[in-house]
C-alpha cells in the first residue's frame, strides 16, 4: 500500500500511474472550484459539480486513510499508534486532511450556513501537488535555506513601514484627515509605496509629505531587492547541490550499486562486504 501511494520510484509503474491519476484529479478539482463560481455554470451543471465533488472526496479520503494506515512502513513512523499519530500531524498529511475536511463537515452534521466561504478551502487540494512536484520541493528547500535571511529582511521592511506610516500620518493628518486618519490607515499608503505599486488612491499633498514620500519610494525599491537577492542565491545553491546529488546517484548506478527501496537513494556498502 505504501509503495503504491508514495511518490513513484524509477521502474514502479503502478505507483507512477497512481501519481498521474491523483495529479489529474487535483487539477480537475481546482478547475471545478473555479468554474463553480460562475453563476450560469453553477445553475446548469450543479448536479455534475456535486457528483464530481462526492467522487473526489471519496478518492481523497481513501488515499488519506491508506497513507495513515501504511505509514508504519517508514522507519520513523514504525510505532503502530504513536507513529500514525505523528504522521497524521506532519505537514503533508495535514494538507491531505484539509483537502477533504471542508466537504466532510456538512456530512458530519456541522451547520455551515453561516460559513459558506469554508468551501473555498477546497482550493487547499492544490497543495497536494507539493508531494509530487519536484519544482515545488525545490522551492520549499530554498525557503528553508534562506529562512533566517528572509526573517531579517522582512523585519527591516516592517520597521521601515512603521516609520514611514508614522511620519506620513503626522505630515498629512492635518491636510487630509479622512485619508490619513490614523497610523494604521497611513500604513495602506506605506504598503503600496514601499512595494512600488503606487495605486494613487492615497498620496501626500504637503511639501514635507511629498519629500518623505519620495524618500520612502526609493527605499522601497532597495528593500524589495533584498529578499529577491537572498532567494536567488538560495536557488543557485540548491541547484548546485541537486546536480551534485544526481551526479553521485548516476555514478553509483553505473558502478552497479543498489538503491534504497524506500527513498530511491544509493545504498552505501562496506567495501569488504561481497
Amino acid at each position: 500500500m505504501w509503495e503504491l501511494l508514495d511518490v513513484a520510484h524509477p521502474g514502479d509503474r503502478a505507483s507512477a500511474i497512481f501519481d498521474v491519476a491523483i495529479r489529474l484529479l487535483i487539477a480537475l478539482n481546482i478547475v471545478a472550484v473555479i468554474l463553480e463560481t460562475v453563476p450560469a455554470l453553477a445553475t446548469r451543471a450543479g448536479a455534475f459539480f456535486s457528483a464530481f465533488e462526492v467522487f473526489s472526496v471519496t478518492v481523497f479520503s481513501i488515499e488519506y486513510v491508506g497513507r495513515v494506515w501504511s505509514c508504519v512502513e517508514i522507519p520513523r513512523y514504525r510505532e503502530p499508534v504513536t507513529g500514525r499519530i505523528r504522521y497524521a500531524l506532519s505537514p503533508l498529511a495535514l494538507i491531505d486532511l484539509l483537502a477533504v475536511l471542508p466537504s466532510l463537515l456538512p456530512a458530519l452534521g456541522v451547520d455551515l450556513r453561516m460559513m459558506r466561504g469554508v468551501r473555498l478551502f477546497r482550493l487547499f487540494r492544490i497543495l497536494k501537488l507539493t508531494r509530487y512536484s519536484r519544482s515545488l520541493h525545490l522551492i520549499g528547500r530554498v525557503f528553508r535555506r534562506a529562512r533566517e535571511e528572509l526573517v531579517i529582511a522582512l523585519s527591516a521592511i516592517a520597521l521601515v513601514l512603521i516609520v514611514a506610516s508614522s511620519l506620513m500620518y503626522y505630515a498629512e493628518h492635518g491636510a487630509q484627515p479622512n485619508l490619513f486618519s490614523s497610523i494604521p490607515a497611513a500604513m495602506w499608503w506605506g504598503v503600496v509605496t514601499l512595494t512600488t505599486l503606487g495605486y494613487g488612491d492615497v498620496f501626500p499633498v504637503t511639501p514635507f509629505g511629498r519629500l518623505m514620500g519620495g524618500v520612502f519610494a526609493i527605499a522601497g525599491v532597495l528593500l524589495v531587492a533584498l529578499p529577491t537577492a537572498m532567494l536567488g542565491a538560495a536557488f543557485v545553491e540548491e541547484f548546485r547541490r541537486e546536480r551534485e546529488e544526481e551526479t553521485t546517484v548516476a555514478t553509483h548506478e553505473n558502478a552497479g550499486g543498489e538503491r534504497c527501496p524506500t527513498c530511491g537513494g544509493p545504498v552505501a556498502r562496506d567495501p569488504a562486504t561481497p
